[in-house]
Parts: C-alpha cells; sequence; structure tokens
C-alpha cells in the first residue's frame, strides 16, 4: 500500500470512527421539536394543538429522555396522540409513568407497537440498515406487562384505545373522529373490521353542529395497506411512528430504510399520502428513541412533533 493510500484509509477510518462517537453519544439524545400546521378544521374553528409522541422506547435508566417529554407539557397540549413503542425494557412502566403523567388530565389516544408487548432481545445492530426486521418469534421474546399500561393510560390518564378501534372527542368546540390499528409491522392490524366501526361511530354523532367532524387515522408502522385504508376512509390527518426517520440517513440521501413499505422520503415529516382519489395528511414521526440494542442515531435526531390543527378556508357571516 501506497503512503497515500495508507494516509486515506486512516482519514476514512477516523471519520468513520468519528461518526459512530457522534451517532452513539451526541445525536441520540439532542431531541427537537418539530412543528406542523395543518388546515383541517372548519371556518372559524379554534385551533387545536396536537402533541404527536412515538418510539420512546423507554429503559429506566434514560432520565434524559423522561424529563425532555416532561418539558413539553410547557407547549400546553390540547390532545396528546401517542402512536406506540413505549416501552423498551422489562422494567420500564415506571419511566413510562414518570415521563407521561405530566399530561394527566389532557385528552389522548393511543395504539401500540410490538416493542409495548415483548422486551427488546439482542441482535446485531447493523441488521437494522439492511431492511425491514423481522419480529422474533412470541416464544422467544420476554412479554411487558402491557395490561398495566393500557390501565395507567385509560384509567388514570383517560386516554382512549385505538388498538383496532375508534373514538370520538370535541376538542376545543371540535367534533374529532379518530380511528386507528394495532401494530401493522407484526400483522395485528384490523383493517377488515375498520369501515364498520367508522359507520357506527358516525351514526352516533348526535352533536347539534352542522360543522363536519375532521377524521384522524392513528397507526404505530405506517404500511401503505394501512395509510390506503385510512384514506378511503376519509382520514383528514394521519399519525404514525416506527420509521425512527430512518435511525441513519445520509446527507443528500435520507433515510436509508423505513422499516416498512412506506418509501424512504416519507420516513420522517408532514407529507400528503393520495389514494383512490382521496389525500390525507400524514404525519410520520422519527420518534424519540431507539432499541437499547441499537444505540444510534445519525443525521436523524429523535423528536417530537407539535401539530396544530387550524381553521380552513375563512368563512363570512
Amino acid at each position: 500500500m501506497t503512503t497515500s493510500a495508507r494516509v486515506a484509509a486512516a482519514v476514512a477510518l477516523g471519520a468513520a470512527a468519528a461518526a459512530a462517537v457522534y451517532a452513539t453519544a451526541v445525536e441520540r439524545r439532542a431531541y427537537q421539536l418539530r412543528r406542523e400546521t395543518v388546515a383541517v378544521l372548519a371556518p372559524g374553528a379554534d385551533s387545536i394543538r396536537v402533541l404527536h409522541l412515538s418510539d420512546l422506547h423507554l429503559a429506566p435508566w434514560q432520565f434524559d429522555r423522561i424529563e425532555f417529554v416532561r418539558s413539553l407539557t410547557d407547549l400546553r397540549p390540547d390532545l396528546i396522540v401517542l402512536t406506540g413503542d413505549s416501552m423498551g425494557h422489562r422494567d420500564a412502566l415506571p419511566a413510562v409513568e414518570d415521563a407521561l403523567s405530566v399530561f394527566e388530565g389532557v385528552p389522548g389516544v393511543f395504539v401500540h407497537g410490538s416493542n409495548d408487548y415483548f422486551a427488546p432481545t439482542l441482535k446485531n445492530p447493523l441488521r437494522y440498515l439492511t431492511g425491514p426486521s423481522r419480529a422474533s418469534g412470541e416464544s422467544e421474546a420476554e412479554p411487558l406487562d402491557i395490561d398495566a399500561m393500557e390501565r395507567l393510560f385509560t384509567e388514570r390518564f383517560g386516554w382512549h384505545s385505538l388498538n383496532n378501534d375508534v373514538a370520538q372527542l370535541t376538542i376545543n368546540g371540535s367534533i374529532l373522529e379518530f380511528m386507528g390499528t394495532n401494530d401493522a409491522h407484526r400483522g395485528w392490524d384490523r383493517l377488515d373490521v375498520l369501515p364498520g366501526l367508522v359507520d357506527a361511530l358516525r351514526e352516533l354523532d348526535e352533536d347539534d353542529t352542522d360543522d363536519p367532524a375532521v377524521m384522524i387515522g392513528v397507526t404505530h408502522a405506517p404500511y401503505r395497506r394501512v395509510l390506503d385504508a385510512f384514506t378511503t376512509q376519509a382520514a383528514d390527518v394521519i399519525f404514525a411512528g416506527h420509521t425512527h426517520g430512518g435511525q441513519v440517513a445520509l446527507p443528500g440521501f435520507g433515510a436509508i430504510i423505513t422499516n416498512c413499505d412506506l418509501p424512504r422520503e416519507r420516513a420522517r415529516g408532514l407529507s400528503v399520502w393520495h389514494h383512490a382519489h382521496r389525500a390525507a395528511f400524514l404525519n410520520v414521526s422519527a420518534g424519540l428513541g431507539h432499541s437499547i440494542y441499537a444505540p444510534f442515531r445519525f443525521a436523524c435526531p429523535p423528536e417530537a412533533v407539535l401539530v396544530t390543527l387550524e381553521a380552513g378556508d375563512i368563512g363570512y357571516s
């Protein structure tokens, strides 16, 4: 090897080492707040501040992540949307309670990811970058106390489970209808029951108003089949997580993978999803955490998202 080749190899090795240190020691803790605005409410309606939290993957020792989540109460959200994978360790539930208890009394809806059901297992972290992950057999994974977490969310916080279910809330004078799925990455979504649930929800609408309800879809993993089904059911806005924004991105290229069949360019951020001559806003959160066995992020910092729902065209009386 020539001297110039050895120098080039040393420089490349040094750059790779620096990137690895940055990804594991710096960026994965560089929590950010992304702000978005979508005009989906009726003319003249008061705005609604939606705090979208996803993929906390909490472990008991992650105090910095807990404190960041707790600090978001300063945003005074009107609604919490939690899109799954809140737990990331067998003993995560007290950490989840600590992080989210500041939002007790704020209306909320939630769905689960598979990491809420099963503890993470040791894997080669580089496998994450090779394509969609394959779920371990349920007999191989340690079950988590999903029932206790559901009781925390529903009984203490008063939030609504949207795991293959629907709900309706009135917030700031606007009717919001919700439909959701359980984790599509595991194949636990029940899109076959969704139309009937949505129809029944709309039949129960007895609110004395001429303003149409805003339909919101909520899912953990944004598989195309789920997004298409939500759009067919006239969703105005869809919230999802799971992708971690790719977790590793390349400048000028973006996310390497999405861990599902979502296009790479949709791995994080707000976009518009089109299907069957309909369209819905799609907000995919890059999430706040990562598996304890893949503790890195690169060019894809962790995030919470504040999505403000605003009135559409101005109405005149």
